[in-house]
């Protein structure tokens, strides 16, 4: 196997479908459903990758991020972001929290395979030494951040979240309140905690 990913989804369909595609792209890959559990298991698997989505329930991908940003073995780590529904600012919002790239649900499979193949260029690119740059707004390449962004422009964002251009199944649709972001939502309560 290549490079180690680790998945981190709560929809089963999303997550065995993101598993499955990168296995098919030769990565190993590591899945976990409940984010309760990805720091740790992100300690123990060490990948090159994690594709974070935002919206689970118990805790929000965007506080994992934080967690992983701010833990000494795992902040060199790159993170994409897969998030439905994206509304203006949320892109930043994630960025902030750590993200290096950003890609909205439901997403092209050609998209995402390219997208995590440029991460992990950017990443093996980086030197040893250097910290991970910080994220900044919606360019970070025009910002010293990272050279690829897997979302070009905010029709490309668009375009994504009309419908799923791929193979397989598409995320279950989620609309939002009116006026109201995915980051806003308070996270859906699946079960005692």
């Amino acid at each position: 196997m290549g490079q180690k990913i680790l998945v981190v989804e709560d929809n089963e369909l999303n997550l065995k479908l993101f598993c499955d595609l990168l296995r098919a792209h030769g990565y190993e890959t590591e899945a976990v459903r409940d984010g309760r559990e990805a720091v740790d298991r992100a300690r123990a698997f060490v990948p090159d990758l994690v594709v974070m989505d935002i919206q689970m329930p118990y805790v929000s991908g965007l506080e994992l991020i934080e967690q992983m940003k701010s833990d000494v073995g795992l902040r060199r780590t790159p993170i994409m972001a897969v998030t439905a529904y994206a509304a203006k600012g949320d892109e930043e919002r994630i960025r902030d929290a750590g993200a290096e790239g950003y890609v909205s649900k439901p997403i092209s499979v050609l998209k995402f395979v390219e997208a995590v193949a440029g991460m992990l260029e950017a990443a093996a690119a980086r030197p040893a030494d250097a910290e991970p740059a910080a994220p900044e707004g919606p360019e970070p390449a025009a910002q010293g951040g990272q050279p690829y962004d897997p979302i070009e422009n905010a029709e490309a964002a668009e375009e994504g979240a009309r419908g799923w251009t791929g193979e397989g199944p598409a995320a279950p649709a989620r609309e939002p309140e009116e006026g109201q972001s995915e980051l806003e939502r308070p996270a859906p309560d699946s079960g005692p905690a």
